[in-house]
């Protein structure tokens, strides 16, 4: 699938899951007190990576699936719990985020071969 496109969907998800976790689920996240804050992380690093995914559609094809795949897991697990999922799925949180931070390495090393 297209880069540009791939950002396009996660972003207009983050967008609405963003929306509904302020809006219609505020109530909900009340009752666990993470909650909000898992919602919120979870949105932010999904529409951060969205935007790089983006910025970087045109040049390279390796971190912008390791984002795309990394926010998904991230972010995925973070809603999860917030909405009740056992605490467990917090394990797997950081492979998304090692996905995430193994596409600004590879960005890193790919920019650092091209100068």
């Amino acid at each position: 699938m297209n880069r540009l496109v791939t950002a396009g969907i996660l972003g207009a998800i983050a967008i609405a899951l963003g929306a509904f976790g302020a809006h219609a689920l505020k109530d909900r996240l009340a009752l666990i007190p993470e909650a909000s804050g898992w919602w919120q992380t979870a949105t932010f690093y999904l529409l951060t990576h969205v935007v790089a995914i983006g910025a970087i559609s045109a040049r390279s094809v390796w971190p912008a699936w390791l984002w795309a795949v990394g926010s998904v897991i991230f972010a995925g697990t973070l809603y999860a719990m917030a909405l009740g999922a056992p605490r467990w799925f917090g394990a797997i949180t950081p492979i998304g985020g090692s996905l995430l931070i193994a596409g600004w390495v590879l960005l890193a090393w790919s920019a650092r071969k091209e100068s």
